[in-house]
């Protein structure tokens, strides 16, 4: 569709743009001098500024605007400033600044199952690798199958999600039943919904666990939503909601040779107030002090989480096979397992990636024309 400025008008510090429906849209003059993309303000080469906004004063003002003809399907915004320097915008290009992009996140219940991808259509097609990562955005899991089994084979996994995030403890974590472990994971005991390592400041926000062999009784997979639970928390109870967004809340995981230690709030915001992160791992959640004088609220907030992450109606249960590969978002969606029945062989491989290179990724292959 064609996006045209029919009009323009100037007012203190800015230009409102009166689009052809009717529509306006305010410039502000400090954003039309920062961001001009000609070829004095910006590298030729790799687009980057080479403008810095200091050059010119707080209270700039234009000396002439006005719309121009850019082509038979587009126009473009003129603009003439005090030291004599030209920029132009056309009205497309202002019409794609109107937002930055999000995906819409789709929340879902324990009726919810993650989708299936094959694992080497993901790794040899772009455009396979794009419907896996649109996926993963909008749900914060999927599952991969027909993987290998070999031991560390997770580092092929880096040319789609991009470089391992290396925590403390091992690269790639063995997960098997170990008397030496260090934490739940290496029992047989049921391990209740969590997200891992927060105990970290910023958490590894992708996790791949990746079963190399299971013939074990027991020990299905379980998955739920962090982010649609904290949605229904926010919408039936929002003094709760706030609570867990500022209560400070120590984490602790540990080894012979390890110590990782954060206090942070359960719940952290970005700057549009959505949920960013949830932090929710029963078995490395530390005392908090009595001196926190929101203590009981607290606690009666943690409660309501706990019960509703704990709910069946909350968990999608399956069981992850050798050869498959289950992705999750880890500052949204919470795993676990059921408790291991039998003493059969159980083989699973965590590693790490971060969500920024995964949603780059995707955005790499949109603007090369990819996809």
């Amino acid at each position: 569709m064609h996006h045209s400025i029919s009009d323009l008008t100037r007012n203190a510090d800015s230009l409102c743009a009166t689009w052809s429906g009717g529509a306006q849209t305010d410039l502000p003059y400090l954003w039309l001098r920062d961001n001009c993309g000609c070829g004095e303000c910006r590298v030729e080469q790799t687009t980057e500024k080479r403008f810095h906004l200091f050059r010119v004063p707080e209270d700039l003002r234009p000396l002439k605007v006005g719309i121009e003809c850019a082509g038979s399907k587009d126009e473009a915004i003129f603009i003439e400033w005090p030291d004599g320097h030209h920029t132009r915008y056309r009205s497309s290009e202002v019409h794609g600044f109107l937002s930055q992009p999000r995906f819409d996140l789709h929340y879902w219940d324990g009726r919810f199952r993650p989708r299936r991808f094959d694992y080497q259509r993901f790794l040899a097609s772009d455009r396979a690798a794009a419907e896996l990562i649109e996926e993963f955005l909008r749900t914060g899991v999927c599952v991969l199958v027909d993987a290998p089994t070999e031991p560390d084979s997770s580092e092929q996994l880096a040319a789609r999600l991009g470089p391992i995030r290396e925590v403390l403890f091992e690269r790639i974590h063995n997960v098997k039943v170990d008397p030496k472990g260090y934490n739940i994971a290496h029992t047989g005991l049921a391990v209740a919904p969590h997200n891992d390592f927060t105990s970290y400041t910023w958490p590894p926000n992708v996790q791949a666990l990746h079963m190399l062999v299971n013939e074990c009784e027991g020990g299905e997979s379980i998955v739920v939503d962090g982010f649609g639970l904290l949605s229904e928390l926010r919408r039936d109870h929002p003094d709760k909601f706030d609570v867990l967004c500022a209560v400070p809340v120590p984490f602790r995981i540990f080894s012979e040779e390890y110590e990782c230690y954060a206090v942070k709030p359960m719940v952290e915001l970005d700057s549009d107030d959505e949920v960013r992160l949830v932090r929710f791992n029963t078995a490395q959640m530390q005392t908090i002090p009595l001196s926190e004088p929101r203590l009981a609220d607290f606690y009666a907030a943690y409660h309501e989480l706990s019960r509703r992450v704990n709910s069946p109606d909350s968990q999608v249960n399956f069981r992850l096979e050798g050869g498959q590969i289950l992705l999750c978002d880890g500052h949204r969606v919470l795993h676990g397992r059921t408790a291991l029945r039998s003493d059969g062989r159980r083989h699973l491989q965590d590693a790490y990636f971060e969500h920024d290179n995964v949603r780059n990724h995707l955005r790499w292959l949109r603007l090369g024309g990819r996809i």
